[in-house]
């Protein structure tokens, strides 16, 4: 297998490294480490404070002080485009892993893949159309695939991985609570899973970043914050540690999501803990989670709740053992880094 050079490109506003808060700054930070391991290069292009296995090419990071508007982005995505347009002869494959990905595309020359982290109709349509040469979409599900617009630049889906053998290691410690660890914001329904832990008189631990957006932390003040008591806790984000900490002790993990989830890594996550997982029906929720087997999927908040007084019938072995066969990141890894080889070897053949 030939060695290659990977150039891994982060969203422009977030930091990638072991304590990424976001899905796709996971996934990157994860690939990063397996390439390292594989003995190819690695190069992480993302804003200043991210960590690398491989190599760091950073630009200046948002200042939280500061709002996030279009200028902002503007800038970052232009200090991108200069960072790839730098690194082009150097690389073999671009992988780019923002929502943002369409404005920070380099120049023709290396293959360019981009994985949609997000519901499709997040993206405009000039993204998920791209007309630079060589670049490709991917999606992380099946049923991601199936809510995409046929495109000639998308590839067969590669779905996510996380480290289970690191969120296995951990002994469990069961507590009453339940977990809801998410980003703080309206389409993650963090007050969904408040409503259903008061409902069932169960403690529940609130943890995830709400971040400066006037959107999210409106949310916060206004639906969030009245909805805390004395059992109903918000602690803060949380880092690698503290969430493995957090899945090891929960009761169960609950995702109230309201948008179409392409993936759910810490329902991976929780699996590999042994931790079930009480979820709604929404997007790739149910390919992640077994329904009766490893946690139960829910359409509403009163399913929720009858859901979580049965959370014990949940055998936490067939959890890991779920998490073993199908979550791991060197399945995902194996996939990625074949499909990194088979973009070249397109190129290749298109340029004879």
């Amino acid at each position: 297998m030939r060695r290659l050079t990977v150039v891994s490109v982060a969203y422009s506003l977030a930091p990638v490294g072991p304590d990424a808060v976001g899905g796709s700054e996971q996934i990157l930070t994860a690939m990063d480490g397996a390439l390292v391991r594989a003995g190819h290069r690695s190069i992480v292009v993302a804003c200043a404070g991210s960590h690398a296995a491989g190599e760091l090419r950073v630009f200046p990071a948002h200042d939280p002080a500061t709002p996030i508007d279009d200028a902002f982005q503007r800038d970052r995505q232009a200090d991108i485009r200069r960072i790839l347009a730098e690194l082009s002869d150097a690389a073999d494959v671009i992988h780019m892993h923002g929502l943002d990905f369409h404005h920070c595309l380099p120049p023709p020359g290396p293959p360019v893949l981009a994985t949609l982290h997000l519901p499709p109709a997040w993206y405009p349509p000039e993204a998920l159309h791209p007309t630079r040469p060589d670049t490709w979409l991917q999606c992380v599900s099946h049923s991601e695939l199936l809510e995409a617009p046929a495109s000639r630049a998308m590839l067969p889906p590669i779905p996510n991985g996380v480290p289970t053998e690191l969120f296995g290691s951990v002994h469990p410690r069961r507590g009453p609570a339940a977990l809801i660890l998410a980003r703080i914001c309206p389409e993650k329904g963090v007050h969904l899973a408040l409503d259903a832990a008061h409902a069932a008189r169960v403690p529940l631990i609130v943890a995830g970043e709400v971040f400066g957006y006037a959107a999210h932390q409106a949310y916060f003040r206004d639906e969030i914050v009245p909805r805390l008591d004395r059992l109903r806790r918000y602690v803060g984000p949380a880092g690698f540690r503290e969430k493995r900490h957090l899945l090891a002790r929960a009761r169960c993990l609950l995702i109230p999501s309201l948008c179409a989830e392409t993936s759910s890594l810490v329902a991976m996550e929780a699996a590999a803990c042994g931790t079930p997982v009480i979820a709604f029906r929404q997007g790739a929720l149910p390919e992640v989670v077994e329904d009766g087997r490893t946690g139960f999927i829910v359409d509403d908040v009163p399913g929720m709740t009858a859901a979580m007084a049965k959370i014990g019938g949940i055998d936490p072995e067939i959890c890991r053992a779920t998490a073993a066969a199908r979550f791991t990141v060197k399945r995902m890894a194996a996939l990625q880094i074949e499909r990194y080889q088979q973009l070249v070897q397109i190129q290749a053949r298109n340029a004879a």
